[in-house]
């Protein structure tokens, strides 16, 4: 039996710590955008250095990229890509199967 590549690269990246929560939590932001300030805020156990080192990796999978505008001040953003947004839109059906059969205090034991 071949197991299809497509869906063992997908499971290589959302199997990476931090992936896609930080892909679910741009998803919830306003226009799919955050500054690291806010995901760091937001993600609070997840170190600065994690952070931008994530934020790196998903810049090089294409699903999210770096805004940099200038006026009176330099302001730096991270949005989701189109192949981003097709991406949080596909862990949906994972956060509703989680939240009928999966149990928060269960799985902190291991289940």
């Amino acid at each position: 039996m071949n197991i299809c590549p497509y869906l063992e690269l997908s499971f290589q990246i959302l199997g990476k710590k931090w992936n896609g929560l930080i892909i679910h939590y741009l998803s919830l932001c306003k226009n799919g955008t955050a500054h690291f300030t806010d995901m760091k805020r937001d993600l609070p156990d997840i170190t600065p250095r994690a952070l931008s080192l994530k934020l790196s990796e998903l810049i090089e999978y294409g699903l999210i990229e770096k805004k940099v505008t200038s006026g009176s001040s330099v302001t730096i953003f991270y949005e989701l890509t189109e192949k981003g947004r097709s991406l949080a839109t596909a862990l949906q059906p994972i956060q509703k199967w989680a939240l009928e059969h999966m149990n928060l205090e269960q799985s902190k034991g291991g289940e």
